[in-house]
């Protein structure tokens, strides 16, 4: 019998072994630019040339913290997505409600980051979903290593069937 957290070992190291792709190919810098349209509306391209547009007023785009919210989200769905497809699970359907509480007063930052996974497949089961969210949350997803170390957070899981 192994104890708690030990049964990642040799998985994990499969898993690392896997992840030479998206992972471990990071430049370590990132540029972008971010650009005044007009009023409080600004554009920031990457280098990739995507562009994101923010708006103070949300009339022609989304707020910055829209976009960190939804950045935490998608970091920590992709690394889901790719453990468990790792683990020999098929996903064939993957959604998210995402719930941000934020500091009512200045600076409004976020206090707390709720996710409910939505996912439904084949050979899935509570232990590659744990092991998936886990790894991600405390090793590879680096939106969530990135924010303040007080954020409560919180990643739960739905297995749909039918």
């Amino acid at each position: 019998m192994r104890a708690p957290g030990a049964a990642g070992g040799e998985e994990e190291r499969e898993l690392e072994k896997t992840l030479k792709g998206y992972k471990s190919e990071v430049a370590p810098d990132m540029k972008m630019t971010l650009t005044w349209d007009k009023d409080l509306i600004f554009a920031a391209r990457t280098s990739r040339g995507y562009v994101i547009d923010y708006d103070a007023r949300v009339e022609w785009g989304c707020m910055p913290t829209e976009s960190l919210l939804a950045s935490v989200a998608a970091c920590l769905a992709i690394d889901v997505v790719s453990f468990v497809q790792k683990m020999r699970g098929e996903i064939t359907e993957f959604s998210m409600d995402v719930l941000g509480k934020r500091n009512p007063t200045p600076p409004q930052y976020f206090t707390r980051v709720e996710l409910l996974i939505k996912v439904k497949g084949r050979n899935l089961d509570d232990r590659k979903m744990q092991r998936a969210i886990s790894l991600s949350k405390e090793k590879y997803c680096s939106v969530y290593h990135t924010l303040r170390k007080d954020l409560e957070h919180e990643v739960r899981y739905e297995i749909l069937h039918g």
